[in-house]
């Protein structure tokens, strides 16, 4: 039987909470694998029902386990939901912000990096739409959920203002900061947009992208 270690991160930083969470000490490969199917589960389940409507029972039997399994694991339906957020939002991060790096904007490689990673950021957000609307409701009721988005959006608006700063002149982007916040704002509404967070888009998700790379390559590279 695998020991749970699910101790809460003592040091609350952003990178943290996204990154330090620790799973079960499995001493049996079938322990990790029914771990891994309840994750998978709780994903699928509240990636299509309403949190409220989705209950232990339902996520063990569509990972195909006891309820009993589940508790072994888990303290409530909750607390594999933090879970299944702090995945996916570690995952967002992994693969739109955290692989850009000054040397993918050298000269004309700038516009495909950007469009790329807006992509990506579409393409995360597209995958589970109703999963990443939950998150986004969640915040407004939940403080844990709020305390993981929180930290997810303060990770990636630190790690574009180092990136604006070192790619841009201060004469062209005299506040790095500030700028990281306003196109990490503007890519993630966009992202929601798309995704029917806001109502019927008045346009696809292709032309989205376009307008947002050109927006984005327009701000850090006037001129250029």
């Amino acid at each position: 039987m695998a020991s749970r270690a699910r101790t809460r991160v003592a040091a609350r930083d952003p990178e943290s909470l996204l990154r330090a969470t620790e799973e079960p000490d499995f001493r049996q490969e079938r322990s990790r694998r029914s771990y891994l199917a309840l994750i998978e589960a709780a994903t699928q389940l509240f990636s299509s029902l309403d949190y409220d409507a989705v209950g232990t029972p339902e996520i063990a039997q569509q990972a195909g386990v006891s309820v009993g399994t589940f508790y072994r694991y888990f303290d409530d339906k909750h607390e594999v939901y933090l879970e299944v957020a702090r995945r996916s939002m570690a995952t967002a991060y992994t693969e739109t912000i955290e692989g850009l790096t000054p040397a993918r904007f050298v000269g004309l490689a700038r516009h495909e990096t950007i469009s790329h990673t807006i992509a990506m950021l579409f393409e995360h957000v597209l995958r589970y739409p109703q999963l990443t609307r939950s998150f986004r409701e969640m915040t407004l009721r939940d403080p844990e959920v709020a305390e993981l988005q929180y930290a997810f959006d303060q990770v990636s608006i630190s790690r574009l203002t180092v990136l604006i700063a070192a790619i841009v002149g201060r004469d062209v982007v005299p506040d790095p900061e500030a700028t990281a916040w306003i196109l990490y704002g503007s890519a993630m509404h966009a992202a929601y947009g798309v995704a029917g967070h806001l109502g019927a888009p008045p346009v696809d998700s292709e032309r989205a992208r376009r307008a947002l790379t050109d927006f984005i390559e327009r701000a850090l590279f006037p001129g250029r």
